[in-house]
């Protein structure tokens, strides 16, 4: 047996890193992803995230809340020069209306690894196939534009909310980073998540069909859940991620 298979150790002598991303814009049928651009998002980014009065979307993010609406448009600017973390948009395609934002962070092109990061959604993007769409959307350029190898995925261990998306979107969890960081005052061990791209097929295929048209009734409601139709796929012996 090859034990260096066995834990990875895989030849790889084709491999010659990959582009870094650019700040592009990644179109969908509900979400479009689009560069961060303060003068263009800032005050209606703002207007989405008033409805969270409480501020209960900032409570893991290191950044926010924000309240002061110059001083959002100041960090959108500093974000905006930034290309790691390369920020985005994302924005509600029938409405043009920008309802969150996120990022490529803790970018390697000479791995192939890169990271969705600081993930904003304001309560119109929460649970929505705008959301999904556009998470979608950073993954297939990440893989199939770019050439990544791993995409990650990290959240407070206690942040369930980040943690049951993660595996809805069908990443691997691999671990908690123990007293990994102090945020905003207060400890945060990190749970570890991550998408290779041998796996990203079935991942793929299973977004691509909860997001289909079919999926959903007349009243926009889903007809089987994303986690429902990747199990599927996985006993048809589309894939595995086990």
């Amino acid at each position: 047996m090859d034990e260096g298979n066995v834990f990875g150790d895989v030849p790889h002598a084709d491999w010659h890193g990959c582009a870094p991303p650019k700040r592009t814009v990644l179109d969908g049928r509900f979400a479009r992803v689009e560069p961060l651009d303060a003068a263009l998002h800032a005050d209606r980014l703002m207007d989405a995230f008033a409805a969270d009065a409480e501020g209960a979307m900032w409570r893991y993010l290191t950044a926010g809340p924000f309240t002061d609406r110059s001083f959002f448009r100041a960090w959108c600017e500093t974000m905006m020069a930034e290309s790691d973390p390369l920020f985005f948009a994302l924005v509600d395609r029938r409405r043009d209306a920008p309802l969150g934002f996120c990022s490529y962070m803790r970018i390697t092109p000479q791995h192939g690894c890169i990271e969705a990061g600081s993930v904003a959604f304001s309560p119109a993007l929460q649970r929505t196939r705008i959301a999904t769409e556009a998470m979608y959307l950073l993954m297939r350029h990440a893989f199939d534009d770019l050439g990544y190898r791993r995409y990650e995925w990290k959240c407070n261990n206690a942040n369930l909310a980040s943690r049951a998306a993660a595996n809805r979107l069908g990443f691997r969890f691999e671990g908690v980073f123990r007293k990994h960081q102090v945020v905003k005052g207060r400890n945060r061990d990190t749970a570890w998540y991550a998408i290779t791209d041998d796996e990203w097929p079935l991942v793929r295929q299973a977004l691509e069909a909860w997001l289909a048209p079919e999926n959903f009734d007349a009243a926009g409601l889903q007809v089987a859940g994303l986690a429902e139709i990747r199990d599927g796929l996985t006993v048809q012996g589309e894939g595995t991620l086990a």
